[in-house]
C-alpha cells in the first residue's frame, strides 16, 4: 500500500484516456473498460481499446461498430481493419455506411490482345467531399506481400526482384484531376484543360505541395504513394507485365497505340489525355494506373533495387535528389507502361504528361 492515501494502491483501477497512467496502477479492464477507454480524447487510447474490444462479443463489436462514428479517421480506419472481413450481418450493414463500395468487371487479355476473362469485382472507398460538389474518392488497399520488379526486358532498373510486403492504406480511385487541383490549389496548370482530366504539368514538388494544403483542409494525412505501394497496387495481385495481362490495347489504356509490345495490332494514338474513368480498373478499383499521365511517387531515384525496403515503405535513403515516376503516359509506348517501368526525374521537373494521385494511411 502507497504511504499517502491519495496515490493509487498496486490494483487500483484507472479511467482509460488520461495522458498518464500512475505508477502501480491497472488500466479498467472489461467491457466497461474498453467503453471507458473509447471515450478518451487521445486517439492512441481509443485505438488500443479497439484492439481488445473483439474479446468482449457482441458488446464489444458493437462498440467497433459504434467507433465508425469517431471524429479521428485515425479510429474509424483501425475499426474497419478489424472488422473488414466480418460475416455478420449488422456490421455489414454498417460498413457499407461508412465504406460504400461500387462494382466493376475486371478485364484479362492474352498477348495478341484479345479478352480471355472478364469477372465482377468491387472495392470499398471513402468520399473526401472537397466543396463545390468536388469529391475526391479513396479506395481502400488490402494489405499483402508481392514480387516487385520484373525480369529484364529492355532496362534493368527494376532489378533485382525482391518480396515486399505491403500493409492496408487507401489510394485514389483516379490521378488527381483538375477540378480536385482547382479546388484545392486555386490554379489549373494543365495543358488539355478538362475538369475530369488528369491535372498535369505538376512537378514532384507541386504534388507534394498539393498533399500538405490537401492534408490541412480534410484533417486527414494524405501523401504520396511510396513506389512499392505504387506498384503493389498497379499489379492488384497479378504478376504479368500488365494488371490486364501480357499487353494492354487502346481500348484498355491511353497510350501511344502505334508502338504495341506484344503481338497485338497497332491501334490508335489519341495524341491527348482522356477522362479519367474512361477504360476498366484493375482488381483493385484503381483507374488509368497504365497510361494517360506519368505518376509521381515519394521516393529518392536509385537505379536499381539494391538495398531497397521490404515494408512498402518510401525509400528515402541515398540514391539521389531526383524522384520516381510510375505507369506512363498518353504519348507513351506500351512497353513504358507497365508495371514495373521506373524513371527518375528532377523536383521541380513538369510536363504535359505529369500528374500523379495521393495515398492516405
Amino acid at each position: 500500500m502507497a504511504d499517502n492515501e491519495n496515490q493509487p494502491r498496486e490494483y487500483d483501477a484507472v479511467l482509460g484516456g488520461k495522458s498518464e497512467i500512475p505508477l502501480y496502477a491497472a488500466v479498467l479492464g472489461g467491457i466497461l473498460g474498453v467503453k471507458t477507454r473509447l471515450a478518451s480524447p487521445i486517439v492512441e487510447v481509443r485505438i488500443a481499446a479497439l484492439k481488445d474490444a473483439l474479446k468482449y462479443g457482441e458488446a464489444g463489436l458493437d462498440l467497433m461498430i459504434e467507433a465508425w462514428r469517431d471524429e479521428s479517421m485515425q479510429v474509424k480506419l483501425t475499426a474497419f481493419s478489424l472488422l473488414r472481413y466480418r460475416n455478420e450481418q449488422k456490421v455489414k450493414q454498417n460498413l457499407d455506411k461508412f465504406l460504400p463500395s461500387f462494382n466493376f468487371d475486371v478485364i484479362t487479355v492474352n498477348a495478341k490482345g484479345e479478352e480471355i476473362s472478364r469477372r465482377p469485382h468491387s472495392a470499398r472507398f471513402f468520399p473526401e467531399d472537397l466543396g463545390d460538389g468536388v469529391v475526391l474518392e479513396m479506395v481502400s488497399i488490402p494489405s499483402g506481400t508481392f514480387q516487385m520488379g520484373e525480369e529484364p526486358d529492355q532496362y534493368d532498373q527494376a532489378q533485382p526482384i525482391h518480396q515486399v510486403t505491403v500493409k492496408s492504406f487507401f489510394m485514389g480511385k483516379y490521378p488527381i484531376t483538375q477540378e480536385q487541383w482547382q479546388g484545392v490549389m486555386g490554379n489549373n496548370p494543365s495543358d488539355f484543360k478538362g475538369a475530369k482530366r488528369p491535372v498535369e504539368n505538376v512537378s514532384w514538388q507541386d504534388a507534394m505541395e498539393f498533399c500538405a494544403k490537401l492534408s490541412q483542409k480534410t484533417g486527414k494525412n494524405y501523401r504520396l504513394p511510396s513506389e512499392a505501394e505504387w506498384e503493389y497496387a498497379c499489379r492488384a495481385g497479378t504478376t504479368t507485365r500488365f494488371h490486364f495481362g501480357e499487353t494492354i490495347t487502346p481500348d484498355l489504356v491511353n497510350y501511344d497505340g502505334r508502338c504495341p509490345y506484344a503481338s497485338e495490332p497497332k491501334g490508335l494514338f489519341r495524341q491527348e489525355i482522356t477522362l479519367v474513368g474512361s477504360f476498366p480498373p484493375n482488381a483493385f478499383g484503381l483507374y488509368d494506373m497504365h497510361g494517360n499521365v506519368w505518376e509521381w511517387c515519394s521516393d529518392r531515384w536509385h537505379d536499381n533495387y539494391n538495398g531497397a525496403p521490404c515494408d512498402g515503405s518510401s525509400w528515402e535513403t541515398g540514391g539521389s535528389d531526383d524522384r520516381v515516376q510510375r505507369g506512363g503516359s498518353w504519348d507513351d509506348y506500351a512497353v513504358n507502361c507497365r508495371c514495373a517501368v521506373r524513371y527518375g526525374y528532377a523536383l521541380g521537373f513538369r510536363d504535359g504528361d505529369c500528374g500523379f494521385r495521393v495515398a492516405a494511411s
